[in-house]
């Protein structure tokens, strides 16, 4: 056989391994040139409870009711939405102090792998934050728990007596969180491509900024799942926040 034609097919060997491998890979990973930073949101994806703002509402016995899917399809701003669900805790007790607010998160717990996953992700010397809508008390409160390098969440106004105000604080607009992915890449001199956003629902699709890649982890609304395939994004199913592992880093296990 001529040695061009050994060569011709040496080639078209390697192509075909390259694709091999290429579709082993979880979808999107070739984009990304170098991991440096995972942004997660934190309701859903590092605890294990749907929305911070539902388990105040759970203990005062009230409900967003309608106001949550016009927030979810962009009918109400944020602060209108903060407004009303402070309105339905106060018909129920006028007087609301940070420290009853604090006291409605007792009990509530981490996904399985949530603290494994970001030591790991910390021994790799990634960055981890957390960009959340969520409520600052608690939170915050995870941020310390799992030791994050920086986070940021939405909360509460309060009197000078600590008790709640009719007004809410946004810090994260639920369907512009860019805001704060840009933010912290400015900030820490990250490119947009060494970037990483994970997220429950369709709204945390406003953390992918351009270049950058996101993970859709956890959906437990249809409207989620939608978004997350229109968007063409890997879709994690399940809790266990180690599942996320292979598509951060190229198929690999996590570590033992």
């Amino acid at each position: 056989m001529p040695f061009v034609h050994i060569i011709a097919i040496f080639i078209v060997f390697i192509i075909h391994q390259a694709i091999d491998k290429r579709v082993g890979e979880p979808v999107g990973w070739s984009h990304m040139s170098k991991l440096r930073s995972v942004v997660f949101d934190c309701d859903g994806v590092l605890i294990d409870t749907i929305s911070s703002w539902r388990i105040i509402h759970d203990y005062f016995g009230t409900s967003s009711g309608e106001m949550l899917d016009k927030f979810l399809a962009g009918g109400i701003s944020d602060e209108e939405f903060m407004a009303d669900d402070i309105s339905h805790w106060k018909q129920v007790k006028p007087e609301i102090h940070r420290d009853e607010l604090m006291r409605c998160y007792q009990g509530v717990k981490l996904n399985p792998g949530a603290r494994e996953l970001v030591e790991a992700l910390q021994e790799r010397g990634i960055h981890v934050a957390i960009v959340s809508a969520g409520v600052d008390l608690l939170i915050g409160s995870i941020a310390k728990m799992l030791n994050v390098d920086d986070w940021v969440s939405n909360g509460f106004q309060y009197s000078d007596d600590g008790f709640l105000e009719d007004e809410g604080v946004v810090r994260v607009p639920a369907h512009d969180k860019a805001i704060m992915v840009n933010k912290l890449c400015r900030i820490n001199g990250f490119d947009s491509s060494e970037i990483c956003s994970v997220g429950d629902n369709h709204t945390d699709l406003s953390m992918m900024i351009p270049g950058s890649m996101f993970i859709g982890f956890n959906p437990s609304k249809e409207m989620a799942y939608q978004g997350f395939r229109d968007a063409g994004v890997p879709i994690v199913e399940g809790h266990d926040c180690r599942d996320l592992w292979p598509h951060l880093f190229s198929g690999d296990d996590f570590p033992n």
